[in-house]
């Protein structure tokens, strides 16, 4: 899920749409190619040439909501792995994690997954010098093809994360972060927590498992940003997902919604330290909500715009409260949290979560005035370049614009649907999404 506090972005010269075989073309800034690849793939593609180096990021329908509950973590877990080694193969032999890692050293060259609440990713970033690019291209079609899944590293990397959750719990940040996804998201996949029976409860064998399962042609997603010609990007995808044919392309089980909060849920959580940690909030949009922008910018104005946003202005620089105060809206497949946070003197914690509270109703109720959103417009269009000055970012964005099932001028429009959000719409959206009334208020630490 992406937050508020991170904004897709706008791409503006000759965008192709390649899809069954029909090429249609739109003027924009940043030439987005489309195409589905024979395997099925769905490929956007964002030739760059004036950089020697390619980005590529491969979704899959793996995040962690497709975990069961008895094996939350399980996504994470099995991404972790991939990079514990590879078996042999005809004609190449296996290789430890060691060895694959200096394998990747020395081609100067990075290859990852990493698994979030909705996708589980692969990624590659590689120079494109021809001699270099195709052994960058042919290693990680090994480490897609046939991960080794050791036995023995998991075991190791088990006992790391079970040391890590141990420590974690002593943070009272974390404690307020289990409690508020618990309480926000009920049984929901989005609320699952791994813990030491969890992943106790995950073996090699259900990697193996949920990797084929969910790692398939049919529901793949390649984003391409780089050196490169829409020629070489479709034989990249074939090389990637030629060994995935195998895993086949079962059907998953529907994701259940988010479910909205039937009443207020207050937990005030004893801890000792220096410092209370407050989580307000509750479950908020989908990432298709047609009211995105309108909550976009209206979030800026509350509290996603630092020293310019009504909570600070009204729980710091008032009242002295806490140094820092923000709101977001964090939304993916399904809602996720809307989720105001801050840190204050236990002492001081009621009162803070009073002033925060208030301020949400009365911005809920009101909306913002005119002049705070001329400021917040200026703000986010003014800073728009910032959103795509690195392939990085870029690909992020373009890879973002294919999940969610965005339209390609998405783009062209970001700018344009920046400066149509009203006062009226920011007013219509909070009070449709936002019931403060019905909020989950997460306190640890927090002097009685």
């Amino acid at each position: 899920m992406k937050a508020f506090l991170k904004p897709s972005i706008r791409c503006v010269a000759v965008s192709a749409v390649l899809v069954t075989g029909v090429f249609n073309t739109a003027q924009a800034a940043i030439p987005i190619e489309h195409w589905t690849h024979a395997s099925g793939a769905r490929v956007y593609l964002v030739a760059s040439p004036s950089i020697p180096m390619l980005d590529v990021q491969l979704d899959f329908d793996g995040g962690s909501r497709r975990d069961p509950a008895a094996q939350a973590g399980l996504a994470n877990a099995t991404a972790g792995l991939l990079s514990g080694g590879v078996a042999a193969q005809p004609g190449l032999p296996a290789l430890d994690e060691n060895q694959l890692s200096e394998a990747w050293v020395d081609l100067g060259a990075q290859f990852g997954a990493q698994a979030s609440a909705d996708r589980f990713t692969l990624s590659l970033r590689t120079l494109t010098e021809p001699d270099l690019l195709q052994r960058a291209v042919a290693l990680a079609a090994r480490q897609i093809a046939a991960p080794a899944w050791p036995q023995a590293v998991w075991q190791r990397d088990r006992e790391r994360l079970l040391a890590s959750l141990k420590e974690a719990e002593n943070r009272p940040g974390t404690r307020a972060g289990r409690a508020f996804a618990r309480a926000v998201y009920g049984q929901h996949p989005y609320g699952f927590q791994p813990d030491a029976a969890t992943f106790n409860a995950i073996n090699v064998a259900d990697m193996q498992a949920f990797y084929r399962r969910h790692v398939v042609t049919c529901r793949a997603q390649v984003t391409l940003v780089g050196a490169i010609d829409r020629t070489q990007a479709d034989a990249i995808v074939g090389r990637f997902m030629a060994p995935l044919k195998a895993h086949g392309c079962e059907p998953l089980p529907a994701v259940p919604h988010v479910q909205a909060l039937a009443r207020a849920i207050d937990e005030r959580l004893p801890f000792a330290a220096a410092q209370a940690q407050v989580s307000i909030g509750q479950p908020g949009i989908a990432r298709n909500d047609p009211d995105f922008f309108p909550l976009f910018v209206g979030n800026y104005i509350l509290g996603g715009g630092g020293f310019v946003s009504r909570l600070t202005t009204e729980v710091r620089e008032k009242r002295g409260l806490t140094y820092s105060v923000f709101s977001y809206f964090a939304p993916g497949r399904h809602a996720g949290a809307f989720q105001i946070g801050l840190t204050t003197r236990p002492d001081q914690a009621a009162l803070a979560v009073e002033v925060s509270r208030n301020v949400v109703k009365q911005f809920v109720e009101q909306g913002p005035t005119e002049a705070e959103l001329v400021a917040a417009k200026a703000f986010l269009v003014n800073g728009f370049s910032l959103r795509i000055d690195s392939n990085r970012k870029l690909l992020d964005n373009v890879a973002n614009i294919g999940w969610n099932g965005l339209p390609l001028d998405y783009l062209d429009t970001w700018t344009q649907q920046i400066e149509r959000v009203s006062v009226a719409d920011i007013r219509r959206s909070f009070a449709r999404v936002l019931q403060p009334d019905r909020m989950v208020t997460v306190v640890v630490g927090a002097q009685p």
